[in-house]
C-alpha cells in the first residue's frame, strides 16, 4: 500500500549531487545530502561505492559540508573541502605520524580560525590505503575556493584568498560590524554579499608537509569571480586557471583561460578575452586543453566545447556544428587524445556526445537513455563511464559503464539511495507534449500527472504551470520533490520550454535576448490551452508559479492574462530600471539591454511592474532576505503594487536566504504555502 505525499516526506530523500571516479574506474566518490528533522539541517556526506555493482555504499565523511571530492592520480587518497572544526593534529604537540605537529611548529596556530569565527573551508584528504579519519591540510584564514592533484600525488593547488595586512584588519572590522567600503564595479554577488579587494591566488602545497607557495602570477579578477572562481587544472606539467585581465575587469563578461608553471614561471594566456570559459581539462598528454565556453556578451549563443593547442596557442569550437549548448554539468572529459565525452542539451534532455578534436560532426551517445531519463552529471575514468542519473519516478542514483558500450550499453545501477521512499509513494506519470503557439511555433513541455492518471481517458484535472529559470536553460524529465508532492495531491504539473530555453538551438533561444516579456506569455498559455483540449487539465482551475526568471514570467503573466485562478511569482524581477545596481548582474543588463539611462524604452517594455495596472490574478510573492541576484526590493515592489490595488496577494521572505532556499524546513514552508496559495483561490475547492 502507498502512502500519501507529505511535505515532511522531504526530510527522508538522500540526493546524490557530485561524483568523482578513481584513476582505475573501479571505485566512485560521491557526494549526498541527507537532511536532520530534529535540526532542521543539511548534511552533506561523502560515500564510496565500487563500480562493479559488488557492494554497497559506505560513508567516509560525517561533514556536514562535504564535497568536491577528487581522487589523487595514484588512486591511494581521496581529497575534499569541507569547514570542519580544526583537525587536532594541528593543535596538539607531538611527533607522532604528523610531521608538521613537532615541538617548534606553529604554523596550524598561525592560520587558525579565530573563536568567533565559524571554520573555513579547507582540503581534506583520506588516505585509503592506511585507512583512519581525513587529515586537513589546508589551513588558509580566508578558507579554499578549489582545489585539483597534481600528477605525481605528492601535491595540490588551491585556490584562496590572500589579503594584505591593510586588507586584513578592513575585515576584521567588517566582521565587527565595520562600515562596508567598496571601490569595485562588481559591488556585490549572490551568496558572497559586498565584494572587496582581496586578491585570490593560485598556491601549490605539499600534502605531507602542508608546505606552501604562492604563484603570484596566477590571480583571478573580474565581474564573475565570485561566482566562477579559477577553477585550477594541473596537468603534467602546467596548471590551468581561469581569470580576468582586461583594462576594466569589473566591466567585462570575459574569462579568459591561461596556464602557469608550478613553480609559478612562464604565464601563458590561452584565450583572447572573447569567451566566458570553464571547467579546464588537460589531455592525456598535456599536449591540449580543453575547456568550456559561452560567448562573453551574448549568452544565447549556445555554450561550446572548445580545444587549444598548447604548442601553437589555437583554440577552436569542436561543438558549434551540433547548434546544442553544453548541458548543467558543465564538465568535459578526455576519452583519448582525440575524443572528448560532454553532457549536451538536446531539446529538452541531457545526453553525453562525443566529441572529436579534428572537427568530425559530433556523435550522440547511449541509445538506451530513452525520453524520460536525465543525466544531472557524469565523470570518466579507467575505461569506466560513471553517471548520476534521475526519472521523473526515480530520485535520483549513481550508474557506470564501460566507455566501450557507450553506444549501444545500458549502464549498472549501483545504488539504491531512496529505494523505500520510492517503493512507498506513488511517483508521478511523466509525458513530453509538443504543441503549437499563436505564432505557429512547435513549443515542447514536459507533463507531470497522477499515478493512476490515464492520458488516454481521465476526468480533467487542476494544473500547476512551473516555469524555470534562466531563461538560458531547459526543463528535461527528472524528480522534483514538488512535482510529485502536487501530482500526489491530484494536480497535472506542466513544465513548458517556452521561446528563450536552451537546447533547442541558437535562434529559439536567441529570440528572447534584449526582448523579455514578449513571447513567454504566448508559449505558456498556449501549452495551457493545449492540455486543456486533450482534456486533462480543467479550464477553471489552473495556476502559475515560477522561480527566478520563472518568477519574472508569472510577473509577465498576471500583468497580460486573467487566465489563472492563482499565481506565484518567486524570487523574481519585475523592474528592470530599478533593480539595475541592486544586484550582481549589471553585464548582463547592459549586455541584453544596454544601459538604462540610453535606453530607458527598452527597460520598461521588460518590466512587468508597468502593466501591473492590470493584475486581477490573486498574487502570492516570495523572496530571499539576501537574494543579490534577484533582490527582495523587486518582490516588495511587485506585492505593494498588487496590494494597493485590493488584489489578493501576500509576501513571504525568507531571511538569510540567497537566490535559492537552502533550509530543509524553509524549502518544505515555501511549498506549503504554494500549495495553499493554489487551494485558497481554486473554485473546484468545497
Amino acid at each position: 500500500m502507498t502512502e500519501t505525499f507529505e511535505t515532511s516526506d522531504f526530510y527522508d530523500l538522500t540526493l546524490a549531487t557530485d561524483l568523482a571516479l578513481s584513476p582505475s574506474g573501479d571505485r566512485l566518490a560521491f557526494v549526498a545530502s541527507e537532511f536532520d528533522r530534529d535540526e532542521d539541517d543539511r548534511r552533506t556526506s561523502l560515500f564510496v561505492v565500487s563500480t562493479d555493482g559488488s557492494d554497497s555504499p559506505y560513508r567516509l565523511s560525517r561533514a556536514s559540508d562535504a564535497g568536491s571530492p577528487k581522487w589523487s592520480p595514484d588512486g591511494s587518497k581521496l581529497a575534499f573541502l569541507a569547514a570542519r572544526d580544526e583537525d587536532a593534529a594541528l593543535s596538539v604537540r607531538n611527533d607522532i605520524g604528523d610531521s608538521d605537529a613537532e615541538e617548534g611548529d606553529e604554523s596550524g596556530d598561525e592560520n587558525a580560525a579565530t573563536d568567533d569565527d565559524e571554520p573555513k573551508s579547507q582540503v581534506w584528504v583520506f588516505d585509503l590505503a592506511r585507512g583512519g579519519d581525513a587529515r586537513q591540510v589546508t589551513t588558509r584564514d580566508e578558507g579554499v575556493g578549489e582545489f585539483d592533484w597534481g600528477p605525481k600525488s605528492e601535491r595540490i593547488v588551491i585556490s584562496a584568498r590572500d589579503p594584505t595586512e591593510e586588507q586584513a584588519e578592513y575585515l576584521a572590522e567588517r566582521r565587527d560590524g565595520g562600515p562596508v567600503e567598496i571601490s569595485r564595479l562588481q559591488h556585490r554577488f549572490d551568496g558572497k554579499g559586498f565584494l572587496d579587494d582581496v586578491t585570490t591566488y593560485l598556491f601549490v602545497v605539499d600534502v605531507d608537509t602542508r608546505e606552501e607557495r604562492r604563484l603570484d602570477d596566477a590571480y583571478g579578477g573580474g565581474a564573475h569571480e565570485a561566482g566562477s572562481g579559477l577553477q585550477p587544472a594541473w596537468g603534467p606539467e602546467r596548471i590551468a586557471f581561469l581569470s580576468n585581465r582586461t583594462e576594466r575587469p569589473d566591466d567585462s563578461s570575459a574569462v579568459d583561460v591561461y596556464t602557469i608553471d608550478p613553480d609559478g614561471e612562464n604565464l601563458r594566456k590561452v584565450t583572447d578575452m572573447e569567451l566566458y570559459a570553464s571547467a579546464p581539462q588537460w589531455s592525456p598528454d598535456g599536449s591540449q586543453l580543453a575547456f568550456i565556453a559561452s560567448d562573453a556578451v551574448n549568452w544565447h549563443i549556445p555554450t561550446q566545447v572548445f580545444v587549444a593547442d598548447t604548442e601553437t596557442g589555437e583554440y577552436r569550437s569542436i561543438t558549434e556544428s551540433l547548434d546544442r549548448t553544453v548541458a548543467h554539468a558543465n564538465r568535459v572529459r578526455w576519452l583519448d587524445s582525440d575524443t572528448l565525452l560532454a553532457p549536451i542539451g538536446d531539446e529538452g534532455s541531457t545526453r553525453l556526445v562525443r566529441c572529436f578534436v579534428d572537427g568530425s560532426d559530433p556523435e550522440f551517445t547511449l541509445e538506451s537513455q530513452g525520453d524520460y531519463q536525465t543525466i544531472r552529471t557524469f565523470d570518466y575514468a579507467g575505461e569506466t563511464v560513471a553517471l548520476l542519473s534521475t526519472e521523473p519516478e526515480t530520485v535520483g542514483d549513481l550508474y557506470a559503464m564501460d566507455a566501450g558500450d557507450l553506444e549501444f550499453g545500458e549502464p549498472a545501477r549501483l545504488t539504491a539511495l531512496n529505494e523505500a521512499f520510492e517503493e512507498s509513494h506513488a511517483m508521478p506519470g511523466c509525458r513530453r507534449v509538443v504543441y503549437e503557439n499563436e505564432s505557429g511555433d512547435d513549443i515542447e513541455g514536459i507533463v507531470y500527472f497522477p499515478a493512476d492518471f490515464d492520458p488516454e481517458d481521465s476526468d480533467p484535472h487542476p494544473l500547476v504551470v512551473s516555469i524555470h529559470g534562466g531563461p538560458i536553460s531547459y526543463d528535461a524529465p527528472e524528480f522534483v520533490f514538488d512535482y510529485a508532492y502536487w501530482a500526489d495531491k491530484g494536480y497535472v504539473v506542466f513544465r513548458p520550454n517556452y521561446r528563450g530555453s536552451s537546447s533547442y538551438g541558437r535562434e529559439f533561444s536567441e529570440i528572447l535576448r534584449g526582448a523579455w516579456g514578449s513571447c513567454e506569455v504566448d508559449d505558456v498559455t498556449s501549452g495551457v490551452e493545449h492540455l486543456v483540449e486533450r482534456g486533462w487539465v480543467d479550464d477553471d482551475r489552473t495556476f502559475a508559479t515560477g522561480f527566478s526568471y520563472g518568477g519574472i514570467t508569472t510577473g509577465y503573466l498576471v500583468t497580460n492574462t486573467n487566465r489563472f485562478a492563482g499565481a506565484a511569482a518567486e524570487h523574481g524581477i519585475y523592474d528592470l530600471r530599478s533593480c539595475y545596481g541592486t544586484d550582481d548582474a549589471h553585464k548582463w543588463w547592459e549586455n541584453d539591454f544596454g544601459l538604462p539611462w540610453e535606453n530607458p524604452e527598452t527597460y520598461d517594455s521588460a518590466s512587468s511592474i508597468t502593466d501591473v495596472g492590470n493584475v486581477e490574478t490573486p498574487l502570492l510573492v516570495t523572496a530571499g532576505g539576501d537574494d543579490w541576484r534577484c533582490p527582495p526590493s523587486q518582490s516588495e515592489q511587485l506585492y505593494i503594487s498588487v496590494k494597493k490595488q485590493g488584489v489578493p496577494a501576500k509576501l513571504v521572505v525568507y531571511p538569510d536566504e540567497h537566490h535559492n532556499i537552502g533550509d530543509p524546513d524553509r524549502a518544505i514552508h515555501r511549498l506549503e504555502q504554494l500549495t495553499e496559495w493554489f487551494e485558497t483561490h481554486d473554485p473546484g475547492q468545497v
